[in-house]
Formats: structure tokens, C-alpha cells, sequence
């Protein structure tokens, strides 16, 4: 397997922290130049971190990001999310063959035991799943004997343009069953669960872009049923990403690919219920935005990432202003620091990092 590292030698590398007075800044991290968006980055604590991107090229980093080692260079494979487990459990989701130009893998899903060194395919009973576009790992605290223990569940779920399957581990991936969910999706394009029981799929109502509406599906049941919870009003749209900084607050970013330049209103969902009802919110008004990753380091304070640029909210929403955050920011990871403070990855073109105090 190709392996080799490389570090920045820009001051950006460095990582400074901004003075106490001023306002913290999006910092570029150093990355082997891509062509076009990469689509995850993830995050086990706040040195522990792996990016992929459409080239099949997997880079992990054990010092927040500063330099980053080359774990995989497989031509074909599309890295479309990453989950990770804890430092040494991990998983990799493929887009699949007949949707990007180039890629030939069609494998699914890979799974790693030793931090991303090697990885093997994850074999899946059930329906064949075509390509993964988002992992969502769910950890759940329980008493084992006396001792503090988690569970893990975790979930990968596919693709867009169709055909909409999830995949389902509750033993850490060891076995994976599949399930068919165009009856209620066309696509999957993000899924995360807050609890064992309640869970959330950003889906589209048809394959079709042209007739497609933005949709979103809820379970109460671990995902034995699923009911739709919000579906947009507008053709040629999907959702795209979802963050939920509480419980009750959730946002999904909407895409929009009408061609009518009069059509320049563009949205995002928010719910403050958990997830029972959605309201759409005005977002910006400009036909050439299109929307990414979102995510909120709390229920009032988070980030769009799109084309062109970024945009960030203080007020929950309710209003948006630019933010240089880098292009196409497709995912956007909020982790925890040891000094109490959260820093914000996002991964688009770049990869950039926001150190914000506790």
C-alpha cells in the first residue's frame, strides 16, 4: 500500500492561534491538492483525523491536522464518508460505479481495525447496495457489568441520484444487513440518529432531478418504520447534509438545481422540535449558490459550506453572512478540545480549521 507524508511549509501549517482580542479565523490546512470538492472529514479527538477524496486517496493526521500521512491511493474508488469508531476502528464509503466518470470500484464499504493502515471490504446480507454517501456511527453509553460500556450501531447509507439503500451494523461491523428504501427515498444523502430509537434520513422524492423535491424522514423505532417528515415544495431539489447541535434543534441544507435564474430564493430547513416538523428559512437569494455541509457548534451559531464560499449564522438562522471558509465545504465536523473550546473542519476544495475558545 502507497504511504507518504507531507507537511506545510506555510505559516498556515503552524496553526497560530489568533490573539484573545480578535475574532477566530478559518485557518487553511495543509492538503495534497484536488481537482474539485473532496466530500468527508472526520475526527476521533482533536489530533485524530482522516480526509478522502474522489481520486481513492485516504490521508490521516495525528497532530490536528498540521501534516498528514497517506494511507491509500486506490484509482477507482470514490472516498465519499468516512466514520470512524475510535482511533482504530473505522469505515469508508464508496460512491460506486456509473455516476462519477472514472470510478470502477463497486465495492460499497470497507472497513478498518488498525487506524486506516489496511482496509477490507464489509460484507453486507441483504440487498445490493450500489454506493455510499454518508456513515453515521452512534455510541451509546450503558452500564456492562458494573462498568461503563458503549454500544455502537452504526449506519451507511446510499447514494445520490439513486438507488436509496441503508446498511446497518450493531456489532462494531462485524455484520451488516442491507435494506431497500426507494419506497421511501430516492436517494440518501446523509442519515444520522440522535438516539438508538430516533434517526433522520435527508432524502429526494425522485431520481430525477428535474421532478425531484427536497425530503426528509424520520424513525421512532430504530428504523423499523419510517414516516416523512418534511417534503419540499419546489421542484428540481434535494437535501443535501443535516447538523443537530441538541436534541431538539436540527438544520438540512436544501440543494437547488432549477436552471431559471428566477428561481434564485435558496433555503435551509430547521426544526426545533426534534425533528417533528420542519420550516424552511430564507437563506440567500442569489441563483448561483448551491448549498453543501452545515453545521452548528450550537443551537444559535453555525456554518453553510457551498459554491462559491461559505456563510456563517449567529442567531440560529435567521440571518447569514459570508465567511472565507474555503469552496464547496461539503462536510463539516464540530470536535471537542481538551481545553474545553471546539474547532470546526470543514472539507471542500481545501480543508480548513476554526479554533474557537470555551
Amino acid at each position: 500500500m502507497h504511504r507518504r507524508a507531507f507537511i506545510a511549509a506555510s505559516a498556515a501549517a503552524a496553526l497560530p492561534l489568533p490573539a484573545a482580542a480578535q475574532e477566530p479565523a478559518w485557518v487553511k490546512l495543509p492538503t495534497e491538492p484536488y481537482r474539485g470538492k473532496q466530500d468527508d472529514v472526520v475526527f476521533v479527538d482533536e489530533n485524530t483525523g482522516w480526509y478522502g477524496n474522489g481520486a481513492g486517496k485516504l490521508f490521516k493526521t495525528t497532530d490536528g491536522g498540521r501534516s498528514w500521512n497517506q494511507q491509500l491511493d486506490r484509482p477507482g474508488t470514490f472516498v465519499r464518508a468516512l466514520g470512524f469508531v475510535d482511533a482504530d476502528l473505522g469505515f469508508l464509503g464508496n460512491i460506486g460505479p456509473d455516476y462519477f466518470p472514472g470510478v470502477t470500484d463497486a465495492t460499497p464499504l470497507y472497513r478498518t481495525r488498525d487506524g486506516g493502515a489496511s482496509w477490507e471490504p464489509a460484507a453486507i446480507d441483504g440487498p445490493a447496495v450500489k454506493g455510499i454517501c454518508a456513515i453515521d456511527v452512534l455510541r451509546t453509553p450503558f452500564i456492562n457489568a458494573g462498568v461503563l460500556d458503549h454500544r455502537v450501531t452504526v449506519r451507511a447509507g446510499g447514494r445520490v441520484g439513486a438507488p436509496a439503500f441503508l446498511a446497518t451494523s450493531r456489532d462494531r461491523g462485524e455484520t451488516w444487513t442491507s435494506e431497500d428504501m426507494s419506497a421511501h427515498t430516492a436517494m440518501i444523502l446523509d442519515v444520522q440518529f440522535l438516539t438508538e430509537q430516533v434517526g433522520f434520513i435527508c432524502g429526494a422524492t425522485s431520481g430525477d432531478v428535474q421532478s425531484s423535491h427536497a425530503l426528509i424522514l424520520r424513525t421512532g423505532d430504530g428504523g423499523a418504520t419510517w414516516q416523512k417528515v418534511h417534503e419540499g415544495a419546489r421542484p428540481w431539489e434535494t437535501t443535501w447534509k443535516m447538523s443537530w447541535p441538541s436534541p431538539k434543534v436540527g438544520y438540512v441544507t436544501i440543494q437547488s438545481y432549477d436552471p431559471d435564474t428566477a428561481k434564485s430564493a435558496r433555503y435551509v430547513a430547521k426544526s426545533i422540535d426534534g425533528g417533528l416538523t420542519w420550516t424552511e428559512l430564507p437563506w440567500v437569494d442569489d441563483h448561483a449558490v448551491r448549498a453543501f455541509g452545515i453545521g452548528f457548534v450550537d443551537d444559535r451559531r453555525g456554518w453553510i459550506g457551498a459554491v462559491p464560499g461559505g456563510f456563517e449564522t449567529r442567531d440560529g438562522g435567521r440571518t447569514w453572512a459570508r465567511v472565507q471558509m474555503g469552496n464547496a465545504v461539503n462536510k463539516i465536523r464540530v470536535v471537542p478540545r481538551a481545553d474545553g473550546g471546539k474547532s470546526v473542519i470543514g472539507i471542500g476544495v481545501e480543508l480548513h480549521r476554526l479554533d474557537l475558545p470555551a
